[in-house]
């Protein structure tokens, strides 16, 4: 989350290289994560070198050699400013193109990489602002990226912006990626959701990434990330290696194109907030799309498409803007009806219309469904979150302690207060209990279960308002007798009132006459 202090910090960042002749908004954002990078990758590996210390081990897979230590941040910045750029220049950058290896996605996306920051003064300034943020373990870069897309007014127009983390994390946590599985996002971005799969899968499944085979299917096969921003394919191939996923398939393209057809039944799980970008030509996207459903919506393209790459059986959880839940053209009912019809579908989970502010103020839901290709829905499960533990206004200020924030907030259960301002744990819970418990949750609670039947009588709508109750507060009425004696008896005080005025005017206008 954005704070205003790294707000601050980026700001003047952002008018260093302006001031020192950057201006394009795009080279600014790469230059400044290329350094951020290069200054992760020393934090890293110094975490590494404390916990050989630790172990009296050898370094685990360290980053730089004997030969590359002086290519280190905390080494570099120590020099002079003209003798940092040289090295930096000359020496960082080269050996940053190289450094997942010559085949890896990554170095495929350096290859292209310019240092373009031609001052020492810059690169002084931008070195100094920079070693004052904390990286610790936060996605700073993706923070960083979003924060400049707004600066450039760019987000809510291209659907660039970058999802909120914690409810990344929630819809990792409800899928619950296993080892053996093929993760896709055809909208990438900076690789959020592959990313904090990785961080899932190592921390739920270690001893499994212990086996050579499984390593490396971690490692080489395990996470796919398509988009068609050649500057979001370096970024989130950064993202990646630095979260221990050495050679992931990051790939430029178009995933609506006719171009990128060729891959049904291929991932086990797709995680992805695809770009809502309005219409496409349909020339400009694939023929089997356009079969599943006839449209130019890419919201609607983009569930066509998810259904396509998973393979039988595979699960999906994407967000979607709400109109695709109770949309009346031909295109919205026809794809709702395959989804509960066709395949399963599993939940629809409401979100607050201001998660994604202020970067876009859409209303958003996130839906869950299986691929069977054979039907299979019996029961939707519906959850309304109101409260994701962040303001809802532009600020999107923090509402609880961070330990009580997101959808894990360890042993210490949110109280009821607590839980009006965060439900993310909440739906955490409840969505496990989907298929026992939930069942008999009334419609007036916040999250329920809806038969198919129901859903297919209300033309497949899949809007929560259209299937949750309302409680109407039982009103004690009186007895007619009572209330016509009420009102005889106010009739009587008003005429008895309208006498006695008439009585005082009557006296008063005696005696401004006499």
């Amino acid at each position: 989350m954005i704070t205003g202090e790294l707000k601050s910090k980026i700001d003047r960042l952002w008018d260093a290289f302006w001031s020192g002749g950057i201006s394009n908004p795009l080279e600014v954002i790469e230059q400044i994560t290329y350094l951020m990078f290069i200054r992760r990758l020393d934090i890293l590996e110094q975490a590494k070198r404390n916990k050989a210390n630790r172990t009296g081990r050898p370094v685990e897979k360290p980053i730089y050699t004997d030969k590359t230590q002086d290519l280190r941040w905390s080494v570099f910045i120590n020099e002079s400013p003209e003798n940092m750029l040289t090295r930096v220049r000359d020496d960082v950058f080269p050996w940053l193109r190289t450094l997942g290896g010559e085949d890896s996605t990554y170095a495929h996306h350096m290859k292209d990489a310019r240092f373009t920051i031609t001052t020492s003064n810059l690169l002084a300034r931008a070195v100094d602002i920079l070693n004052g943020i904390d990286m610790g373990d936060k996605d700073t870069k993706g923070d960083l990226y979003e924060y400049m897309l707004s600066k450039i007014a760019t987000a809510g127009q291209n659907g660039q912006f970058r999802t909120p983390r914690h409810i990344i994390q929630l819809m990792v946590e409800m899928m619950a990626p296993q080892p053996g599985d093929e993760i896709c996002d055809p909208a990438c971005g900076t690789a959020g959701f592959l990313v904090a799969s990785a961080e899932y899968v190592e921390r739920t499944h270690r001893e499994a990434l212990f086996e050579p085979a499984q390593r490396q299917h971690f490692n080489e096969s395990m996470f796919h990330g398509f988009d068609f921003d050649s500057t979001m394919l370096r970024i989130g191939s950064m993202n990646m290696l630095l979260h221990s996923v050495e050679s992931p398939d990051i790939r430029y393209r178009d995933s609506l194109a006719q171009s990128a057809a060729g891959e049904a039944d291929r991932y086990s799980l797709i995680l992805a907030n695809p770009p809502f970008a309005g219409s496409l030509d349909y020339d400009a996207t694939a023929a089997d799309l356009q079969k599943v459903v006839k449209t130019k919506k890419t919201e609607l393209l983009f569930l066509a498409l998810f259904l396509r790459l998973l393979k039988p059986g595979g699960r999906a959880a994407v967000v979607v803007p709400e109109g695709v839940l109770f949309g009346s053209s031909k295109a919205h009912k026809d794809l709702r009806k395959l989804l509960v019809e066709g395949h399963k579908l599993d939940a629809v989970v409401k979100l607050p219309g201001g998660v994604f502010k202020p970067y876009a103020g859409v209303s958003t839901a996130i839906l869950f469904f299986t691929k069977t290709n054979s039907g299979g829905t019996d029961n939707v499960w519906f959850y309304e979150v109101t409260a994701d533990g962040w303001s809802l206004d532009d600020k999107r200020t923090p509402l609880l302690a961070e330990g009580k924030l997101g959808p894990l907030v360890g042993d210490s259960a949110l109280g009821k207060d607590e839980h009006a301002k965060n439900n993310l744990p909440d739906v955490l819970t409840r969505w496990r209990h989907r298929n026992g418990s939930e069942q008999e949750r009334a419609r007036t609670e916040q999250s329920f279960c809806v038969p198919k039947d129901d859903i297919a009588a209300q033309d497949y709508d899949l809007s929560l308002n259209r299937y949750k109750e309302i409680v109407h507060e039982e009103v004690e009425h009186r007895a007619p007798g009572e209330i016509m004696d009420d009102l005889s008896r106010i009739e009587s005080e008003i005429q008895q009132g309208m006498s006695e005025l008439k009585i005082f005017l009557t006296e008063g206008s005696h005696r401004r006459t006499s």
